[in-house]
């Protein structure tokens, strides 16, 4: 078609979308027809008259329609205030049913944690703990009931018992990942404490009182924990019933949804927190005025999180948000060309991971099944000589214990035990098969993180053809390297172990995957590691730190109640003597701690063995020279240049 007869054909139009244009008031939704219009037209005159006056033209309506768009687009400010309006009351409406469960199975719990009271009256010991009870019982008795509010300071009481709340809700929603049971536990635990809670005080005859004291805080910091767990169910649905979607795919939305409900819960926690340290304690108020603070804290909540999400729910206007619509099921590229951060290489690794997720898995619980089996097999000693598991809980009696004191606490038994993995003078063959066991993870990792990278950049250039014997000299490579590592760490020296594995390992994860990669021997490896981290020493760290807090904090969720409450379970259905039941114990939780660590290692692994590919790029610069040397080699397709 000639420029005249384009021009002509459409002017009409054009004139149209000028008129729109200086209009304020015209419909978004035909603005963004209109917009989709021109950047056709624009499309076509760029390939048929790119040096004309019409593309100009064309370009500048595209511009003024662009802008006219997205300049209303909304600050940080509204979008703040958008999330709290409507984003947030819309999916608490999309996910009203796991609210209804949580809501009900915790009132059930309740119930059953107030008849389990009245036919026994030991139940209050063994859910609150006797300290609890017996300090209760001294306070009733000395004339102030509600004294365990009046222990600490008011600024250190509110910080420790927000922290602790964040903890607990944080356990409940992230159990949601096993299927939603992991949350019910919780939901059903938490509920029944609350319960016996509430009536102790009933049978000393102090309800009232209790009740007007405790639910001044309790009503915003139960409702919370009670959301907390919609949240980790609404997380969990996804996994349980994903409809005609993948279980990815339905997991990926369900959790972002549970992600937003968590966030909504936090201001919530803090202003508990803060009553609690605060106005608790005032027992001297009025009983009405506590009564009127209780109604508007429960007049908050069913107003936010009932009354207005069925609002908009009702009004069905909500735009979904971008990151809740149904994610792309084509496989996604890692991009090893650029330069990233150590944010977008976190993000890289669970591409990577997921894409794998089958391999790592059933290579974790492979590799969990021969340690477990041949460490028993091969020990005389029982199970229950060679490593010990601590269930460490923050029990009612010791509710204001710091919950930084408790991580702490908590951390320092992981790591104990992590390290009698490795580190146990009744096993003497233990480096021999860690040395086994982690050169297989870290070999088959890079292999298929090499892999990945020749498929994703399409390389199609002669190279040589990796044989066998290639294979045994890498593994060979990262064999020699992980064991001097483990003979590092069988010194049981701790400031050994703090070098090696916060800082040393990484550098150690590099060099082994520089001689993968490149083909190289163990020296040259090792000086290109060094010539590599020159400069970007911290990309390396910010990079091990987010994988293996990631790391940590997973291995951590695993070991909850739920893994105890199993084993409670067998030991109720089976008929065994509790040595028996202690060696089982003991054989399972090394079964499933161990599937979790070598789950988790490969995080680490592929981490550190992308950034190499940004490393590579800020020294050398082999894309960035390669795409300059294809200057002017664009192949072109009817007068535009593929880009």
């Amino acid at each position: 078609m000639r420029e005249t007869s384009f021009i002509k054909q459409n002017k009409e139009k054009w004139k149209e979308i000028e008129q729109d244009l200086n209009n304020e008031n015209v419909d978004p939704d035909k603005m963004s027809d209109l917009f989709i219009q021109i950047t056709d037209d624009l499309s076509y005159s760029r390939t048929f008259y790119p040096n004309r006056s019409v593309r100009v033209y064309l370009n500048n309506i595209a511009q003024q329609i662009f802008y006219s768009i997205y300049k209303n687009r909304k600050t940080q400010l509204g979008r703040f205030s958008y999330f709290w309006k409507h984003e947030l009351p819309y999916v608490v409406w999309e996910s009203r049913r796991e609210f209804s469960l949580a809501f009900w199975v915790f009132m059930l719990a309740f119930g059953i944690g107030i008849l389990s009271c009245a036919m026994d009256a030991e139940f209050p010991r063994m859910v609150l703990g006797d300290d609890y009870v017996d300090m209760t019982i001294e306070n009733i008795e000395s004339g102030d009931p509600m004294a365990v509010y009046k222990q600490r300071g008011e600024l250190g009481m509110s910080v420790g018992i927000t922290v602790n709340n964040l903890w607990v809700a944080f356990q409940t929603f992230a159990l949601g990942v096993f299927f939603s049971l992991g949350t019910l536990f919780y939901l059903v635990k938490n509920a029944i404490m609350v319960g016996a809670f509430q009536y102790f005080f009933f049978e000393q005859g102090v309800f009232l009182e209790s009740f007007l004291t405790i639910w001044i805080h309790g009503t915003l910091e139960i409702s919370a924990i009670v959301i907390a767990a919609a949240a980790g169910l609404t997380m969990g649905k996804g996994l349980v019933f994903p409809g005609t979607l993948t279980r990815v795919q339905a997991f990926q939305i369900s959790a972002r949804r549970g992600v937003k409900i968590m966030m909504g819960i936090i201001p919530i926690f803090i202003i508990a927190g803060f009553l609690e340290g605060f106005l608790t304690r005032q027992t001297e108020t009025p009983d009405l005025i506590r009564g009127l603070f209780i109604f508007v804290c429960l007049a908050f909540v069913i107003s936010y999180f009932w009354w207005l999400p069925r609002k908009r729910g009702k009004e069905g206007l909500l735009i979904l948000p971008k990151e809740d619509r149904l994610p792309s099921d084509s496989n996604q590229l890692i991009d090893f060309t650029r330069i990233k951060s150590s944010g977008e290489i976190f993000s890289d690794v669970f591409v990577f991971y997921k894409k794998n997720i089958l391999v790592i898995g059933g290579l974790a619980l492979v590799s969990a099944f021969f340690y477990t089996g041949m460490v028993f097999s091969f020990t005389p000693d029982s199970p229950t000589d060679l490593f010990s598991f601590p269930q460490i809980n923050i029990s009612q009696g010791n509710e204001f214990v710091s919950i930084f004191e408790y991580l702490i606490v908590k951390f320092i038994a992981y790591i104990g035990v992590i390290h009698s993995f490795f580190v146990n003078e009744a096993v003497p063959f233990l480096v021999v098969l860690n040395t086994f066991i982690f050169s297989c993870l870290t070999f088959l990792s890079f292999t298929y993180l090499i892999k990945t990278f020749e498929k994703e950049q399409e390389i199609k250039e002669e190279r040589p053809t990796k044989n066998t014997m290639h294979h045994i000299l890498n593994f060979a490579k990262i064999a020699t390297v992980i064991l001097v590592m483990n003979l590092f760490l069988i010194t049981n020296d701790w400031f050994t172990v703090v070098l090696i594995v916060p800082i040393g390992y990484p550098v150690l994860i590099l060099w082994m995957y520089i001689m993968c990669k490149e083909s190289i021997g163990l020296f040259t490896g090792l000086s290109r590691t060094f010539y590599l981290l020159n400069g970007s020493s911290d990309k390396l760290l910010g990079t091990y730190i987010l994988t293996l807090t990631i790391g940590i904090s997973f291995f951590m969720i695993t070991d909850t109640s739920l893994i105890w409450i199993y084993i409670k379970l067998v030991s109720l259905n089976l008929v065994l003597t509790q040595e028996i039941m202690d060696q089982f114990a003991v054989i399972s939780l090394t079964f499933i701690s161990t599937a979790v660590l070598y789950l988790i290692y490969p995080l680490l692994i592929s981490g550190v063995g992308l950034l190499y590919h940004t490393l590579l790029e800020i020294k050398e610069a082999p894309n960035l020279k390669n795409r300059i040397k294809n200057i002017g080699n664009a192949r072109v397709i009817q007068g535009m240049i593929r880009e």
